[in-house]
């Protein structure tokens, strides 16, 4: 159902994100006590509406949602800090569209076998740099955070099976370097996670070509069960899918693969990130910034080849938890400290970024095209995922990295009234520090702090719906996250990495 307010965001967006033709809300008071669940509902309400279609990246939604974003950056009177004087900031992409009706994959050999692509092996992601044939297979078997071991060769050229989970964070980088002809992707996955699974149907593909030299090969889902049998037959212990110690690859001597993956490029586009900048009052620290972030896509429709699958009448994946919750915090708290009766020190900065769901993209685009500079941004914190789940709970990931960990519990400490426990990661089984878009700041040395209240049942379902947000949790995070943010903004240091874990996340992606 259509909300009214979304005739207003058609307005803005048509007239160019501007406001000063329409008469201005009655504000609500400065600083923390602006950020309201009324707020925060209406606000959801707007960038989780049906007329967004989920936000996909590219789509007419995500632009509908980043003018809405840029005209209240300027309503709010914001430094534009996009590209040439605006708010945004656009990267490009690469549009093919996906037939897998006529894609294949066949094993040869000894275990000869022939799989449906889509159904028997959705394509996950990749770009096809043309047909396969005749490629070995070998095993990724171990645990990444023991180490991993990939001589060189080993892999190139092949098809490799990897065991999905938290270790494919870990080994992702190596394995692509080495120019694999595919990755076999095995999942032990129940029917309702399976059934989401992208790459079934024909569908858009999209590209970013700003990611760099590494182009991503093919990688195939496939269940466990079903793929089992034939490792059996292709002369695989497949005990050794449940090896823990250091990675390291076995080879699968009895197959090899031919593939075809039937995918076109049909047109090229862009997607936008969204910038605005509120300058600090110190004449020296406000050359520094305090970053905040959101993403403000989600997985789109099921044309969008995102993963949304309809249910029932409703094929419209709104994102309201993901990450329309983040976006409206962000905004909130823009809100927040333009209206605050003093400003920081430092200067705060707030990005909503697109394509997360496709791979970090905006946040990766922004910061290997920084448009602030870069060593400046003394923290992010990142927002994904705040409106759900039990209301006194809150997870933040990274606490371990740096010393915002104990700015973080002093200043909720100071402010037991928003009922908050501000927890560790909940979750370490789901790798969630590698899942969203702090990732990239990390790897560029910028200490963050991830906060989220996890997965539940509607993720990345047409069933994340605005009604099913806790626009009261919202709020009480969004105050604790300003309260966090004023702290590090007027700190006379910055905040500081743990040694062992900068040597660990920032100097491998630093190295040349």
């Amino acid at each position: 159902m259509r909300h009214p307010s979304l005739l207003l965001v058609a307005l803005l967006v048509a007239c160019g994100g501007g406001s000063a033709s329409m008469t201005p809300a009655p504000r609500a008071p400065g600083g923390a006590a602006s950020i309201t669940a009324a707020d925060v509902t209406r606000r959801i309400g707007i960038i989780a509406d049906d007329s967004m279609l989920g936000r996909a990246t590219p789509s007419h939604g995500l632009e509908m949602t980043a003018g809405y974003a840029a005209a209240e950056f300027r309503r709010l009177g914001l430094r534009p800090a996009g590209d040439a004087g605006s708010y945004l900031q656009r990267y490009p992409l690469s549009i093919s569209r996906f037939d897998p009706a006529q894609s294949w994959v066949r094993a040869i050999g000894h275990a000869a076998a022939v799989w449906q692509v889509g159904p028997d092996l959705p394509l996950m992601q990749g770009e096809p740099s043309g047909d396969v044939s005749g490629a070995g297979v070998v095993i990724l078997v171990g645990d990444s955070s023991q180490g991993v071991t990939i001589p060189p060769g080993a892999v190139t050229g092949k098809m490799v099976v990897v065991v999905f989970g938290p270790a494919i964070d870990g080994i992702a980088g190596a394995l692509v370097q080495q120019k694999p002809a595919g990755v076999f992707l095995v999942a032990a996955m129940p029917d309702e996670m399976w059934s989401k699974m992208p790459g079934k149907t024909p569908s858009i593909r999209v590209v970013n070509p700003s990611e760099g030299g590494l182009a991503i090969p093919p990688v195939f889902a496939v269940r466990r069960a079903a793929f089992t049998p034939w490792l059996v037959r292709a002369g695989v212990d497949t005990t050794l899918l449940d090896v823990h110690g250091p990675m390291h690859i076995v080879a699968a001597p009895g197959a090899s693969i031919d593939f075809h993956v039937d995918q076109r490029r049909v047109s090229g586009e862009s997607a936008p990130n969204v910038m605005g900048v509120l300058e600090g009052s110190d004449p020296v620290l406000r050359n520094e910034y305090v970053l905040f972030t959101g993403h403000m896509d989600h997985i789109g429709t099921p044309g969008s080849g995102e993963g949304c699958s309809a249910l029932g009448a409703d094929s419209i994946c709104n994102g309201a938890d993901d990450d329309g919750s983040g976006s409206v915090t962000v905004l909130e708290l823009a809100e927040a400290f333009a209206t605050a009766p003093v400003r920081p020190k430092r200067s705060v900065a707030f990005l909503l970024v697109s394509g997360e769901e496709r791979g970090l993209w905006g946040s990766g685009y922004w910061v290997g095209h920084p448009t602030l500079p870069i060593a400046n941004v003394v923290a992010d914190l990142n927002i994904d995922m705040v409106g759900r789940n039990a209301p006194d709970t809150l997870a933040v990931i990274g606490r371990e990295h740096s010393d915002l960990s104990a700015t973080l519990d002093q200043v909720a400490g100071r402010h037991p009234e928003l009922g908050l426990h501000a927890m560790g990661d909940l979750w370490p089984s789901e790798g969630l520090y590698g899942r969203s878009d702090h990732y990239n700041f990390a790897r560029k040395g910028i200490p963050i702090l991830f906060f989220t209240t996890g997965i539940h049942p509607q993720y990345h379902a047409v069933t994340d719906e605005p009604a099913l947000i806790d626009a009261d949790k919202m709020m009480r995070i969004g105050r604790l996250i300003y309260y966090l943010g004023e702290t590090i903004a007027n700190a006379p240091t910055r905040p500081a990495w743990d040694p062992a874990s900068r040597a660990r996340i920032v100097e491998p992606a630093q190295a040349p």
